[in-house]
């Protein structure tokens, strides 16, 4: 069952002020000491308004994996880097502009085993990290985990509508697992693999007319790593914001494009 509202555990950090230091405090005790099983790589530009409840959900996991919290400052023009920098949390910067070579800049510079993609924008609930990394820690047959999410509304359509617009969307990942193919359900906000398998496929980089996420995963399947896994457990739902949506020109004519790209020829 999708959640019709936003949780109160996921509006906190929406709706609430949460201090840099507050993060800080919480990232101590997740990162634990020696090092670190799990990389959280987050991409960054121009986020000072979402970065700091973005890493204060990350930071209140609960795991007992070491966990280091890595953000790719892609020449944020804003407070980013500051923010992240007073919430203790590494940042490395990345002056070529675009997606791809920042995810690749974190994947780079990870330390952790298994790496865990996240964006700036999207808010995590706590067991989002062990529920992603579970799959692949138990067994050598997953190749990635990738999630479920759900939409924060920041244009005009309401979290009422998002509700069913996530089942049709939803449909439309099963029909690609089944009949077209499961790798571009993968989202780079909201997936997971091992480092090193990553590194053997040539990290994140894809040729034109395709996205860095799903050719990841498409990499990792097709080089013999394992299946892709999508976590299907309500406790790992993801929240972003609908700026995608947005991108697309609302609501309507993202789904008019779903539509196309999914059952068109």
């Amino acid at each position: 069952m999708r959640p019709l509202r936003i949780p109160a555990h996921i509006s906190h950090y929406i709706n609430d002020a949460i201090s840099p230091e507050e993060v800080k405090q919480a990232y101590q005790k997740l990162r634990k000491s020696g090092p670190a099983e799990v990389t959280v790589s987050i991409p960054a530009y121009n986020e000072e308004t979402t970065i700091v409840q973005t890493l204060a959900s990350l930071c209140n996991n609960e795991t007992s994996r070491a966990v280091e919290i890595l953000v790719v400052n892609n020449n944020s023009k804003d407070k980013t880097e500051e923010l992240v920098l007073a919430c203790g949390v590494n940042c490395v910067r990345e002056t070529t502009q675009g997606i791809t070579v920042s995810r690749n800049t974190g994947l780079a510079n990870a330390t952790g085993k298994y790496i865990l993609n996240a964006d700036a924008d999207t808010i995590y609930p706590k067991d989002w990290i062990e529920e992603m990394v579970k799959p692949l820690a138990n067994s050598d047959t997953v190749a990635i985990t990738y999630g479920r999410f759900s939409f924060i509304p920041v244009g005009s359509t309401g979290r009422f509508t998002y509700f069913f617009y996530e089942y049709f969307a939803d449909f439309t990942r099963l029909y690609n697992k089944y009949f077209k193919n499961e790798a571009v359900n993968v989202y780079g906000f909201n997936s997971g693999f091992r480092r090193e398998q990553g590194l053997q496929v040539d990290s994140f980089n894809h040729p034109p007319g395709t996205n860095e996420d799903g050719y990841l995963a498409l990499k990792l399947r097709d080089k013999g790593f394992g299946k892709l896994y999508r976590v299907t457990s309500p406790k790992a739902i993801v929240w972003t914001t609908d700026r995608r949506i947005q991108i697309d020109g609302g609501l309507w004519k993202a789904t008019a494009k779903r539509f196309k790209r999914v059952f068109g020829k």
